[in-house]
């Protein structure tokens, strides 16, 4: 895929997902979650290529830009997105999979200094609330919502919702929209 069919792909989910956006120029030019997404594949390239500081350095630059850190070293599918973005970190090893949505402050951490796999890998589909902390080498299914403020420290199923801390799983119902389970008070803290 080109990289002017990503960056059109990243426009279109981001149009997608927020309904404020108004205009693909106003994405473009205005959306530090996107920037932060697109500076990342320019990274994690020079760090698969061995280039590991000058990656970091360009992470870092990156984070002081646009309050959004996001290690190189992270894999990170298609039409990934964070909405509103300050203070999201995703960690070395986390893998993100494809049409995943983060909202702002979300963690996606590590909790040993143990080397190998030590963040969470989202599968495709999933979305996470403000303030969410997912911890460890853990596994959300593909199609899992997790409550805004929610702390996640196990594994959890596809098409599940995810509240509390330390959070629970509830099989997530055919009628329930993902945008309306991210915004419904009961699924905050």
């Amino acid at each position: 895929m080109s990289v002017w069919s990503r960056v059109r792909e990243d426009l279109a989910a981001a149009k997608l997902r927020d309904p404020a956006a108004r205009s693909s120029l106003e994405i473009a030019l205005l959306y530090p979650g996107l920037h932060a997404v697109w500076a990342h594949r320019v990274w994690h390239r020079l760090w698969r290529r061995d280039l590991r500081f000058v990656a970091r350095a360009g992470s870092q630059l990156t984070r002081w830009l646009t309050g959004i850190e996001i290690h190189p070293g992270a894999t990170i599918g298609r039409r990934f997105f964070i909405d509103h973005g300050m203070g999201v970190v995703v960690g070395e090893t986390a893998e993100v999979g494809d049409d995943v949505m983060l909202y702002h402050a979300v963690t996606l951490g590590g909790r040993t200094r143990d080397g190998g796999k030590r963040h969470p890998t989202l599968e495709d589909g999933v979305a996470v609330g403000a303030g969410a902390k997912i911890l460890g080498p853990i596994t959300i299914g593909a199609g899992t919502v997790v409550g805004a403020n929610a702390v996640v420290t196990h594994d959890a199923p596809p098409d599940s919702v995810l509240v509390g801390v330390p959070a629970k799983p509830r099989r997530r119902l055919g009628n329930e929209d993902t945008r309306a389970l991210l915004t419904a008070p009961e699924y905050h803290i």
